[in-house]
């Protein structure tokens, strides 16, 4: 799989075949029985800029609707009710913050072989109306039409002004650290 000819290339990601997971950790003396929910989000936006000519001008800019959360793991029907009730009125308020948006303000990358990418890249995340700086690292497989980008990043919720989860009334709750994993699939842009 060849880079095109010219150094840099835009790309625009592809929803369908792109995939957010959230892992949520149980905490206190329930944790040892308590379910650890895992989330994933598909509906997604966003471009990758690479420059394999120089990385600094490399940029990368993604939206995700917050309301296309969705639980991974096997619950009930009225779990899954409750879960979803709190974590998007309570947790996210996702009608009133609709979307989690990042854009970068760094991108450094060093070849690991032919079209294969370690990036650090370094930016700003907006998450319930909140800014804050969040750095991480990537690999990045570049061919001529697609990009693939996978990688994976904490944040805590309090950081961002997110309420901590209480489900259950008070039987689950989960910690403030989050760890979210990505898999981004970009097609090459005319």
């Amino acid at each position: 799989m060849a880079l095109a000819r010219e150094g840099a290339a835009h790309f625009a990601i592809d929803a369908a075949a792109s995939l957010l997971t959230v892992q949520a950790f149980a905490s206190g003396i329930v944790a040892v029985i308590a379910h650890s929910p895992k989330f994933a989000m598909r509906d997604m936006s966003g471009e990758i800029r690479f420059n394999r000519d120089a990385m600094e001008n490399s940029s990368v800019r993604t939206s995700i609707r917050l309301g296309s959360l969705e639980i991974m793991d096997e619950v009930s029907t009225m779990d899954r009710r409750e879960i979803e009730r709190v974590m998007f009125d309570e947790v996210l308020e996702k009608s009133r913050y609709p979307t989690a948006d990042f854009r970068s303000s760094r991108v450094a990358a060093t070849k690991i072989s032919e079209s294969v990418y370690r990036a650090q890249i370094a930016g700003d995340l907006n998450l319930h109306g909140v800014t804050r700086g969040l750095t991480f690292e990537s690999q990045v497989v570049v061919g001529e039409d697609t990009l693939r980008a996978q990688g994976a990043f904490s944040l805590t919720q309090t950081d961002f002004g997110l309420k901590i989860a209480s489900i259950a009334n008070g039987a689950l709750k989960l910690k403030d650290e989050l760890k979210f994993g990505f898999f981004l699939v970009a097609r090459r842009k005319e």
